[in-house]
C-alpha cells in the first residue's frame, strides 16, 4: 500500500448564509455585509434570550430538486450535505464519473447531530407513552452520521465512510481524517466536510450558558471576534463539501487544482469540557507543522476559529501567538457566517483557501477595538488586505477539548 502520498483538493462547494458560490460570496465579504438576521419566530420560546442567528439563503424545505425517494431520509442539515457535495463534485468534474462509485471513493463527513425536528417524536413518546409521529425514516434524519451516510447513497460510494460527529471540529476532522485516508493510499479519491441546520435548540445550547450575543435589534453589529465589545456568539447554518483526491491521481485525470493539503493536527484537552485550553490548542496547530515538515515563519495567515466568546478568544490568541508571534495576519469570518458549528471547519477551509487563490483576505468584521486581554496580533481590520502567501492554517476548536489545525499550500507552490 502507498504511504505518504500528496494529497490535493479538486473540487470545493457550499451552501451558507453569504450564498452557494464564491462568485456569490466574495462581493459580500468585500461589502462586509454579514448573514445575520433577527428570527422573529423564536420570540415565542420563553427563556431565550437570543434573537440572532446567519440562515441560509435557501428557503426552508429546499431540497433542489432531489427525486423524493432519496430525501424521504434526510433532515435538513443531511440535505445540505447532500447539497454541497453535489457543487463540489461538479466543480471536480466527478459527476456521472465512475470513479466515484469504486472502493478508492470514500465519505469522511460530521455534523453536531442530526435533525432536530426528527428527534421531536421521540420526545414525545417520552412524555405521552405514544409513537405517534415516528416514522420508519426518522431515527435515520436524526442519527449523527446522516450527513455521510446520505452523500454516499445519494451519489453511489462504495468506499469507506468515516463519520465525524465532534461539535465545531466536525468538519475539519472530516477532512483530516480524509486527508490522512488518501495519503495512506487507503483511497484514491475522498468527499469530506461539514454541515449543520439552524435551530432554536442549538441557540439554546450556548444561551444557557450565556454564550450567546444579545444584541437582538441590530443583528447587522454581531457576533463580534476578538471585540472588546463582544457579547457571545451567533449561530449559524450551512454545509461545505472538499473533494480531496491523491495528486498523482488528480494529475493523471487533468483535474484542476485549487489547494494542497500539507498538514493536519488534532488532540484533545483532557481537561475540561467547555473551557478552552491555550496550550493543547497550541499543540494541535504544532502537530499540523510538524505534520507538514513546515516551520512556523512559513505560514503566511490564519483563520481563527474566534466565536466571540471571552473565553475561546483569549486562549485562541495566546495560542496563536506562542506558535507564530505579532506578525502574521490573523482574522476570523464567523462576523459574516455567525458560528456554522458542524460545518464551520470546512466551510472556513473552503474560504481560506478561496481567499489565498484570490490574493485579499477579508478583514474579522465586527473587530474594531481589540480586546486588551487577548494577546497582540496583527489582527485584520478595516478593508481587508491584499497578500500574496502560499501557506495557510486554518484552527478550530470544540466542546470536549477538541481541537483541530489544518495547512494548505497554494497550487502551484511559489
Amino acid at each position: 500500500m502507498a504511504e505518504n502520498r500528496r494529497v490535493v483538493i479538486t473540487g470545493m462547494g457550499g451552501v451558507t448564509p453569504l450564498g452557494s458560490s464564491w462568485a456569490e460570496i466574495l462581493p459580500e465579504l468585500r461589502a462586509r455585509r454579514n448573514g445575520v438576521v433577527r428570527m422573529d419566530a423564536w420570540d415565542r420560546f420563553s427563556g431565550l434570550d437570543t434573537r440572532l442567528a446567519a440562515p441560509c439563503k435557501a428557503p426552508i424545505g429546499e431540497t433542489y430538486g432531489y427525486n423524493r425517494k432519496l430525501t424521504r431520509g434526510m433532515g435538513r442539515v443531511a440535505i445540505f450535505a447532500v447539497r454541497a457535495s453535489e457543487l463540489a463534485l461538479r466543480d471536480a468534474g466527478l459527476i456521472g464519473s465512475p470513479l466515484l462509485i469504486s472502493a478508492r471513493c470514500g465519505v469522511a463527513y460530521g455534523s453536531c447531530s442530526g435533525s432536530t425536528d426528527a428527534v421531536e417524536p421521540f420526545a414525545r413518546m417520552r412524555l405521552e407513552s405514544s409513537t405517534r409521529g415516528i416514522s420508519a425514516t426518522s431515527y435515520i434524519q436524526m442519527m449523527p452520521q446522516t450527513c455521510a451516510v446520505n452523500i454516499g447513497l445519494f451519489f453511489g460510494l462504495q468506499g469507506r465512510v468515516i463519520p465525524t460527529c465532534s461539535a465545531c471540529t466536525s468538519g475539519s476532522q472530516a477532512v483530516g481524517y480524509a486527508f490522512e485516508a488518501v495519503r495512506a493510499g487507503r483511497c484514491d479519491l475522498m468527499v469530506a466536510g461539514g454541515a449543520e441546520e439552524l435551530d432554536p435548540a442549538m441557540a439554546a445550547v450556548f444561551d444557557v450558558m450565556y454564550a450567546t450575543s444579545r444584541k437582538n435589534d441590530t443583528p447587522s453589529l454581531s457576533p463580534r471576534p476578538f471585540d472588546k465589545d463582544r457579547d457571545g456568539l451567533v449561530i449559524g447554518e450551512g454545509s461545505t463539501t472538499l473533494v480531496l483526491e491523491s495528486l498523482e491521481h488528480a494529475l493523471a485525470r487533468g483535474a484542476h487544482i485549487h489547494a494542497e493539503i500539507l498538514g493536519f493536527g488534532t488532540n484533545s484537552d483532557g481537561v475540561h469540557l467547555t473551557q478552552p485550553s491555550s496550550e493543547t490548542m497550541l499543540d494541535a496547530a504544532r502537530e499540523a507543522l510538524d505534520d507538514a515538515r513546515l516551520k512556523p515563519e512559513k505560514i503566511g495567515y490564519v483563520n481563527a476559529h474566534a466565536t466571540a466568546t471571552e473565553l475561546g478568544d483569549i486562549a485562541e490568541s495566546e495560542a496563536t501567538h506562542r506558535l507564530l508571534g505579532s506578525s502574521v495576519p490573523v482574522a476570523s469570518i464567523k462576523g459574516y457566517t455567525g458560528h456554522t458549528l458542524g460545518a464551520a471547519g470546512a466551510l472556513e477551509s473552503w474560504w481560506t483557501i478561496a481567499m489565498m487563490n484570490q490574493g485579499w483576505f477579508a478583514p474579522s468584521l465586527g473587530l474594531d477595538q481589540v480586546d486588551t486581554r487577548c494577546a497582540p496580533l496583527n489582527y485584520l481590520m478595516g478593508d481587508g488586505l491584499e497578500l500574496n502567501t502560499d501557506i495557510v492554517m486554518n484552527n478550530n476548536f470544540a466542546f470536549g477539548g477538541i481541537n483541530t489545525s489544518l495547512i494548505f499550500g497554494r497550487w502551484p507552490r511559489g
